[in-house]
């Protein structure tokens, strides 16, 4: 077996363990929350007789060991159970199940990642390379100033600051990104252009800076120099030279800020009234709906764990001395 497969499947059992870890760790958090779930959801005119039958039909009564063992096998086999406050106003059999409050929150959230990673990584790796190449020009200072400006204020304000000039002042954006499984695509993308901005303002700032530090001390290198003496451009020797061995370090940043994107945009979500998984976990939170804060948590985990395993692959794969071992 190579070095680089049987590195990269240790980092792949590294995950799992990692993830298994995680889930024991939010479990017992959630278990251990102070107060009575089954009292929560029912009220506190519940008869203890109705608060017992409900602790019984949802397990709250059964040893958390046994409830751990049977949310994660469910969870192995796609099921993460059931809506607390769907049993609670409906009856046995008839709540909703955490999949199907959960998969249209993602299926937002993974848009509006998806719309604004489209725009971000790009625009960052550009930026990053410019300021790079024209280091301490006007051009470099702007870049600078303005993404340390972005990257300084709170993203709530840069949220409110965009929604008074574009959508209030001048009525350019939709103020609100409430949209529902039925909206169009082209309208779906406008309600969510100042929630994309937003945070293209606030994570452009670490990928570029990243990607402009990363190429500034590469550029330093005896072979960078050596291809400047050669008579190759300054565009291509950051093109085929410097870049291609700083995509490790900006894959990590790029991998973090896309999981960010997915895991970390609840303020945005509930500024622009945005119907994405980071509000639902706020509401369940509210309403101690704990199946939907395990699932929920679980997929952030799943997330985080997956995007810096990928970003760990992506420098081994690029890493020469990994490619080419003695």
């Amino acid at each position: 077996m190579s070095p680089i497969l049987r590195t990269i499947l240790q980092r792949l059992g590294l995950g799992l363990i990692t993830l298994f870890v995680v889930s024991l760790v939010i479990f017992s958090a959630v278990t251990m929350l102070p107060g009575d779930f089954a009292t929560s959801i029912l009220g506190q005119a519940a008869t203890p007789e109705t608060v017992a039958a409900f602790r019984h039909q949802v397990g709250l009564d059964q040893p958390p060991a046994l409830r751990y063992i049977m949310w994660i096998g469910g969870v192995l086999h796609g099921n993460f159970g059931q809506s607390f406050s769907g049993l609670a106003g409906i009856g046995e059999g008839h709540g909703r199940t955490v999949v199907s409050l959960i998969a249209p929150r993602l299926r937002n959230t993974l848009f509006l990642a998806s719309m604004t990673a489209l725009i971000a990584v790009p625009l960052s790796l550009v930026l990053g390379m410019l300021a790079a190449l024209y280091r301490n020009s006007f051009f470099d200072r702007t870049v600078n100033f303005v993404t340390l400006t972005t990257i300084s204020v709170p993203e709530f304000f840069v949220a409110y600051i965009l929604m008074l000039f574009l959508a209030v002042k001048y009525p350019i954006f939709y103020s609100l990104a409430n949209v529902s499984p039925d909206t169009p695509f082209f309208e779906r993308v406008a309600r969510c252009t100042l929630p994309s901005m937003t945070l293209v303002l606030v994570i452009v700032a670490h990928m570029m800076r990243m990607t402009r530090a990363s190429i500034i001390n590469l550029l330093a290198h005896p072979y960078i120099e050596t291809a400047r003496l050669k008579g190759v451009t300054p565009g291509r020797i950051i093109y085929r030279h410097a870049l291609p061995n700083a995509l490790a370090p900006i894959a990590t940043v790029v991998a973090i800020n896309l999981a960010y994107l997915i895991v970390g945009v609840v303020v945005v979500e509930v500024v622009f009234v945005y119907p994405g998984i980071g509000q639902l976990m706020v509401d369940s939170v509210s309403a101690r709906d704990i199946p939907v804060v395990q699932a929920c948590a679980l997929i952030f985990a799943v997330t985080y764990i997956g995007l810096n395993l990928l970003a760990d692959i992506v420098s081994i794969v690029t890493n020469p001395r990994l490619l080419h071992p003695r």
